[in-house]
């Protein structure tokens, strides 16, 4: 009587937790595992130059260190870190700001912030082109004004391509340096003063250090997709600036080498883990990159 008790409360119990779990898990191995998996496998075949052959390899992953690759992991890594630093200088003021204003006009600065999400990407960066190209409206004005005798040439450069990164991640950057300020204890920054710290004293011993996660999440949400934004690169470079996303973009399509895509994917994926699980040790919570 007694067995047959516990295991009806034990069935009870366990059916309600899995009909909760279960859908969820297998909606995550169907959208991550699984392509993870099928990513992964696909990186160790070959190709015939036509067709995906099932031959198992470790050339990919050699032909990781070409030397043209290495040049444009270089590239990304650049523009990725100028990205985010500019980023920060341009998005720490701003946050700060929007936590310190009064709640109706930090609703208002939210949702200023959060319109441009409301327009697809690719279609705002090609407002840009149509701004900053040859015959666009910034060249036309310097044209009529005299301060230039000729366009000058602004689109497809690494400028453009970095105006075009900062332009669509930087919201990426002031929402979780948002949050971390929105949350600082003002009565830190009142005893700071209090005991004779100026302004800039209390912000880089009191503000600064206490918002510092807010600063590491939005590095690592604007750095790691930094990497893989190939269209910013097409749309605003012309392809000339490669990025890796653009690297395997490439190997999928141009060249139809996806054994090689693939493997530069399992690479792109390695180094988020890497930066990921540094966030980790140095006591950032993944929940707060969930900040949007």
């Amino acid at each position: 009587m007694g067995n047959g008790h516990s295991s009806y409360v034990r069935r009870n119990k366990v059916v309600p937790l899995l009909t909760t779990v279960s859908p969820v898990a297998i909606w995550l191995f169907l959208l991550v595992a699984a392509p993870l998996f099928y990513v992964l496998f696909l990186s160790f075949l070959s190709t015939d130059g036509y067709k995906v052959v099932f031959h198992f390899t470790l050339d990919n992953y050699k032909n990781l260190l070409n030397p043209t690759y290495l040049e444009i992991y270089r590239n990304s890594f650049f523009i990725a870190l100028l990205t985010t630093v500019i980023c920060i200088v341009l998005g720490y003021p701003f946050a700060y700001e929007m936590a310190k204003a009064a709640k109706r006009k930090k609703t208002l600065m939210i949702i200023l912030l959060m319109v441009p999400f409301w327009t697809n990407s690719l279609i705002r960066l090609n407002g840009w082109k149509t701004l900053l190209g040859k015959t666009g409206m910034l060249n036309s004005f310097l044209l009529q004004i005299g301060l230039i005798d000729q366009p000058i040439e602004i689109l497809y450069t690494r400028g453009a391509v970095l105006l075009g990164m900062v332009y669509t991640l930087i919201p990426y950057m002031i929402l979780p340096l948002f949050a971390s300020i929105d949350k600082l204890d003002k009565s830190l920054i009142e005893a700071s003063k209090d005991l004779g710290a100026n302004k800039t004293k209390t912000f880089l011993h009191v503000t600064l250090p206490l918002t510092f996660s807010g600063i590491f999440s939005g590095t690592i949400m604007i750095f790691i997709p930094c990497l893989g934004y190939f269209f910013v690169s097409d749309i605003m470079g012309g392809g000339k600036s490669q990025l890796i996303g653009n690297l395997i973009e490439n190997q999928f399509k141009a060249a139809n080498n996806w054994p090689l895509g693939a493997s530069l994917s399992m690479l792109l994926i390695f180094l988020i883990l890497i930066i990921v699980t540094v966030y980790k040790k140095s006591g950032g919570k993944i929940d707060d990159l969930g900040v949007i």
